[in-house]
């Protein structure tokens, strides 16, 4: 992330600790929950080390979730089985002022300790990733109080309540950067901001909702101290990627599968970090196919500083042997 080219590049996979693996299923079993698991420092530490014994990945990411942040502010935060995460909506500026930034931090203490159990227990050459959601991806569930198809709730809110959702802005800015740091201060070497949802936006939405929000992100993690690399996705953000990685700060750009090579090469291979952008479906789909995917991305960056990835998580249904053949081929093409 220190723009260096390297051959083979590093690789990691975004959701490489996950259901995919029956060992991940038998340690989840023992939690009991999703939200158990993330709050066990032990067993979080567990499940984010398989994939690195598996496979040995250059870089390992925090076992967590970006819907901590609310639960921590002081918002509902629940798992319907086989649904995903349910939130209870936040309806108006009232409740946006209720939220608690100020013991926020502190509520995610257990997530700092499976930060520092990470750190002592990974190979000294293993980065370890912390992460957090990005302010627009996290507001979106906040005030929908779960996934829709293109998080209209959110957007109408923040078209017709425009105050109140800048102060969610700022809350989760400032929420979202104290718990940053505190991964930073347990161990993390390199922090990735995750928004899943800038795609949604239009241009001038875009630019107010998700580049901003991460400006201001990245700067207040700066002035906090923080100095280790910090990797922006914007998935979806297509054309829009080279004014984001420009105004927001970041040292390294996640790519969706979307995103065309040459030009990502082209509009970004100078000018930053690339990371990614296999399709997660290649990988559950295995074979040539998938193999020549990761010849031609990896060709197509050559001599530029890149990280290979998948250009969103894997998939549950993925097959653990694919994951061991991606790797391979990076490291032996």
């Amino acid at each position: 992330m220190k723009g260096e080219v390297m051959s083979p590049p590093p690789v990691w996979l975004m959701r490489q600790a996950g259901r995919y693996l029956p060992e991940y299923r038998e340690t989840r079993e023992k939690a009991g929950g999703f939200l158990d698991l993330c709050f066990d420092p032990k067993l979080a530490s567990e499940v984010t080390l398989q994939p690195i014994r598996r496979y040995g990945f250059d870089a390992s990411i925090l076992f967590a979730d970006i819907l901590l942040i609310p639960q921590a502010l002081g918002q509902k935060l629940w798992f319907e089985t086989g649904e995903g995460p349910r939130l209870e909506p936040l309806e108006d500026g009232k409740a946006i002022a209720a939220l608690d930034v100020d013991s926020a931090a502190d509520a995610l203490s257990s997530i700092y300790e499976t930060v520092s159990i990470l750190r002592s227990s990974l190979p000294i050459e293993t980065d370890l990733i912390g992460f957090a959601g990005s302010p627009w991806t996290v507001a979106t569930y906040m005030i929908a109080g779960r996934g829709t198809p293109d998080q209209a709730p959110a957007r109408l809110f923040a078209y017709q309540q425009r105050e109140a959702f800048e102060a969610l802005m700022d809350v989760l800015v400032e929420s979202t950067a104290q718990y940053l740091l505190r991964q930073v201060q347990a161990g993390a070497d390199i922090l990735q901001l995750f928004d899943t949802w800038s795609g949604v936006l239009p241009e001038e939405e875009f630019a107010r909702w998700s580049i901003a929000p991460t400006k201001a992100l990245v700067e207040r993690l700066r002035a906090l101290g923080v100095t280790v690399p910090i990797i922006g996705f914007p998935k979806g953000a297509g054309p829009l990627l080279p004014r984001y990685v420009a105004e927001t700060g970041v040292d390294a750009v996640g790519l969706d599968p979307s995103v065309p090579l040459s030009w990502a090469v082209s509009e970004l291979g100078d000018k930053t970090v690339c990371q990614g952008n296999l399709d997660p479906l290649l990988l559950v789909a295995g074979g040539d196919k998938m193999l020549k995917a990761v010849d031609t991305i990896i060709e197509a960056f050559d001599g530029k500083p890149f990280v290979f990835n998948l250009g969103h998580g894997i998939v549950p249904q993925t097959p653990p042997e694919h994951v061991g053949q991606v790797v391979e081929r990076v490291r032996n093409r």
